[in-house]
């Protein structure tokens, strides 16, 4: 008689501990790690944590870059214009990755300057500030910046996220009262949406030169040739003309003055 697949399954598993330990389990030495020894006292290991904690603060920079700062508007924008120009990979990514993350470096240096002098500082100098008042003190100047990022025009953002989170809009008499998990996702929307308010604005002049290229090859009837192949070099041309990046670089950083 055969036995049934999960009830060997059953007999496998309680057995297999049993097996484990008949067994004689040979020794196994720990490697030492040379050069790392424990702490001798409380200033050793507040270092040790600290070292812990930017470890952690680095895996976790990405997300934080993303979330709380102006990059995701800024490389939205970027690929706004690659794709009108229609241009697939030039600029390549890295390139495009490379210059928002040094314009969101030249944006957020007054707020990143604010974190260092309010934050960072008294807490690197040891008992001035515990770990707990580091972090609130942390996040002020991110709350300012993505408070001012999102005015009255990020007042339905807000009030969707308060909804969500089960809260009545009412009680929160001004937007400093709102609290972090709602202000961050609140304020990406926001910044997808002027993102992509801009990303019209990019696009107009372009499809107008498409829409001119197609209908000069259709007169002319070349309809075999392609319109994209005869637009791209008048898209360019007039990319340079009115020197674009120049335009769409200033005016980026300007939005957050």
């Amino acid at each position: 008689m055969k036995l049934p697949k999960s009830l060997f399954l059953f007999i496998l598993i309680f057995l297999m501990p049993i097996m484990l330990y008949s067994q004689e389990i040979p020794n196994i030495s720990i490697p030492v790690i040379p050069g790392v020894r424990a702490a001798k006292n409380g200033q050793e290991a507040s270092m040790s944590l600290m070292l812990i904690l930017l470890v952690s603060f680095l895996s976790l920079a990405p997300a934080l870059i993303m979330m709380i700062t102006s990059y995701t508007k800024i490389i939205i924008v970027l690929d706004f214009i690659r794709r009108a120009l229609a241009l697939q990979n030039m600029p390549p990514n890295q390139v495009l990755f490379s210059l928002g993350l040094f314009l969101t470096f030249y944006i957020m240096a007054p707020t990143i300057k604010e974190f260092n002098e309010s934050a960072l500082q008294p807490y690197l100098e040891g008992n001035k500030m515990s770990t707990p008042q580091f972090l609130q003190k942390a996040i002020v100047p991110f709350r300012k910046f993505m408070i001012k990022q999102i005015g009255k025009d990020g007042a339905k953002e807000i009030a969707l996220f308060v909804k969500l989170a089960g809260k009545n809009l009412q009680d929160i008499k001004s937007i400093e009262d709102i609290d972090t998990y709602i202000l961050i996702p609140a304020f990406m929307l926001s910044e997808m949406k002027k993102a992509f308010i801009i990303g019209i604005l990019i696009f107009i002049p372009f499809i107008v030169i498409d829409l001119v290229v197609a209908s000069t090859l259709m007169s002319m009837g070349m309809i075999m040739l392609p319109p994209a192949m005869i637009s791209l070099p008048f898209k360019i041309i007039l990319f340079i003309l009115v020197d674009g990046w120049h335009l769409i670089t200033y005016n980026l950083v300007q939005s957050y003055m």
